[in-house]
């Protein structure tokens, strides 16, 4: 049995430098920051908040150079999935690449959430037509259209593949970039200290509470980087490069969202926070005393939306890729378009899922935020109990990336991903709602039934020996 014909048999390497960079911060950045800053602040306070992002950064950046040592030792399509097989087996390696997939699905359905979200801002009263109402949200006719013909628009972009993909999210993140230096500047200069009170917000829960609060979102808000070493096999770079690459997207990011809490903390005190809609645009809109200083923001979030969006369809559709190529899922999803090198049926599943998460209105956001989180740290857990099992076992495997100190980096980036899942958990101050867990539950479920099918009607020879070929 063979995954595909001949000439549908590989990726194509035509990604370079600027592209992956692109890729992997234009993903990590995306719309969050724009929706979610003014919570953040108010939550932890203005510092509180950014205490809270550098230590969810600092976990961030131990797994990211798990990831990075592994992805440039294995540039293979998949990334977790070819490393925790390699680590630890079959199954593991199943449930490490489902649980991202679902961090990804989350980023692409709160893309189609959030794009109907920010054109409110621009047009208020364009939601019509009621259709439902859901946790007390009247979900409207010309609302869903919108995240269903982005969803649709951003399925097409990936379809006629990579490259057409990666000269967009080049573009795109140089708007944001652009914008946001035009904020964060501005801000340091004419903002004022005074709006940062309170630094630590004393919540009724205490401000520790409400800097976990905070820390619960940097998974979410930070995945992205993993995107690289799903795309391994189209990255056209020496495999050093790759990993460097990575984590420097990494601590961009971190540098990114500490930058626009404390530009959004300068310019808007805590009544101003309270009554914005969206934070940020209004800090700009401050900052410059003129409403196309807001509606610019706007634009920036939504060319983060683009490039988040972007990013999770190819990072998404490669993980679905690699397990079906493996004979872990349906072997339709390793279909490959034979023109332009894509996972179209891969694409296409991505697709139907953003369009559907419209239809479940704006409280769906946080539930797929929140359920997408726990997957996210799930497979960083793999990964980096992947990284410390192969630095023992294999300590010979070429390493063209190599961490200094790679053993107790490894156990460092174990630790910071068990205490990132330990958020989401029963207890905790920021544990999962009953909504947030039916959705990981059903995930779980959809996922047991795919795995229990495939490996009836393939077998665990199959993937063995597809693995051992690419490995």
């Amino acid at each position: 049995m063979t995954t595909s014909t001949p000439e549908q048999a590989r990726l194509v390497r035509v990604l370079a430098r600027g592209d992956v960079l692109a890729l992997a911060f234009g993903a990590m950045i995306g719309w969050g920051w724009i929706v979610l800053t003014g919570t953040a602040i108010q939550s932890a306070g203005s510092l509180g908040a950014i205490l809270a992002f550098i230590v969810g950064g600092f976990a961030i950046v131990l797994v990211g150079l798990t990831y990075a040592e592994l992805a440039s030792a294995m540039p293979k399509v998949g990334g977790e999935h070819v490393y925790s097989y390699r680590a630890l087996g079959h199954g593991a390696s199943f449930l490490c690449t489902w649980a991202i997939i679902l961090g990804y699905l989350s980023v692409v359905a709160f893309e189609a959430v959030a794009l109907p979200t920010v054109v409110e801002y621009i047009a208020p009263d364009y939601a019509v037509g009621h259709l439902w109402t859901i946790a007390g949200w009247e979900v409207k006719a010309t609302w869903v259209a919108v995240g269903v013909g982005g969803s649709l628009a951003m399925m097409a972009i990936n379809y006629f593949g990579v490259t057409t993909a990666a000269l967009l999210q080049k573009v795109v993140t140089g708007l944001i970039l652009v914008v946001g230096v035009m904020f964060i500047t501005g801000a340091l200069f004419e903002g004022s200290t005074a709006n940062m009170t309170p630094l630590f917000a004393p919540g009724e829960a205490g401000v520790a509470a409400g800097i976990m609060a905070v820390l619960v979102m940097v998974p979410f808000l930070f995945v992205g980087f993993d995107v690289i070493p799903q795309a391994a096999e189209e990255i056209d770079l020496p495999y050093k490069a790759i990993g460097k690459v990575l984590m420097l997207s990494v601590l961009l990011a971190v540098a990114w969202y500490s930058l626009i809490i404390l530009g959004t903390s300068l310019m808007l005190d805590s009544a101003a926070l309270d009554n914005a809609s969206l934070t940020v645009p209004e800090a700009m809109g401050v900052l410059f005393d003129a409403a196309w200083a807001s509606n610019l923001m706007v634009l920036a979030g939504i060319a983060g939306i683009i490039t988040s969006w972007n990013a999770f369809y190819i990072g998404g559709s490669r993980a679905i890729y690699a397990l079906a190529q493996a004979g872990m899922l349906p072997q339709t999803f390793a279909k490959l378009h034979p023109r332009y090198k894509t996972p179209t049926n891969a694409i296409f599943l991505m697709g139907f899922l953003s369009c559907i998460a419209p239809f479940f209105g704006r409280p769906a956001l946080v539930w797929i935020v929140d359920a997408g989180g726990l997957g996210i740290v799930i497979a960083y857990l793999f990964v980096a109990v992947s990284f410390l099992v192969l630095r023992v076992r294999e300590p010979d495997m070429p390493r063209p990336f190599r961490v200094s100190f790679g053993m107790p980096c490894g156990v460092a980036a174990v630790l910071m991903s068990l205490a990132m899942a330990f958020l989401y958990l029963p207890g905790s101050p920021a544990a999962l709602t009953g909504a947030e867990w039916i959705i990981f539950a059903g995930w779980s479920l959809l996922g047991l039934i795919l795995y229990v099918y495939s490996l009836r009607t393939y077998g665990r020879a199959y993937s063995d020996r597809h693995m051992l070929n690419d490995l």
